[in-house]
């Protein structure tokens, strides 16, 4: 199973909403390739992998992006997990439910990222929160790097 990663045409802004894939929270974070940032929005309860298809509907309403992006949890050595290729069934279940191009990113060590980040904000009040929406934000942060380097 395979997920394109980069839209053919890398010569318009975007804006998108990523997912850090998992069995029990969704991480969510919102960017644009402008400014090649993003924000971590919300962490999304799911239930073997299946989240509240209202809530995700709910969140392409108010942020209306051009696109989405998936992490993909590939191994450290880059081989495949079961996880990998329930992310991708992730980010096609979007696709065909909303219509909306769904895009992957090679998350390798996102999480680790996030709770290095959470742990150097001291003032941070996320330290005993989810981390899931910071490592969306590492995730999206990282596709825009790669989008605008195609422009």
């Amino acid at each position: 199973m395979t997920i394109e990663t980069l839209p053919s045409n890398c010569t318009l802004p975007v804006s998108a909403l990523s997912f850090d894939y998992g069995t029990q929270r969704i991480g969510v974070a919102f960017g644009q390739s402008i400014s090649a940032t993003a924000k971590a929005i919300a962490v999304l309860k799911a239930k073997d992998g299946s989240p509240d298809w209202d809530e995700v509907e709910k969140l392409l309403q108010e942020w209306k992006p051009d696109c989405c992006v998936v992490g993909l949890p590939y191994n450290l050595d880059a081989s495949e997990s079961e996880l990998l290729t329930r992310a991708i069934k992730f980010a096609n279940r979007i696709k065909g439910r909303f219509n909306i191009n769904c895009y992957g990113m090679d998350e390798r060590l996102s999480s680790k990222a996030a709770i290095e980040q959470v742990v150097e904000d001291e003032s941070s009040s996320k330290k005993k929160t989810a981390i899931d929406d910071i490592a969306a934000q590492i995730i999206l942060e990282n596709w825009l790097n790669e989008y605008n380097s195609r422009v």
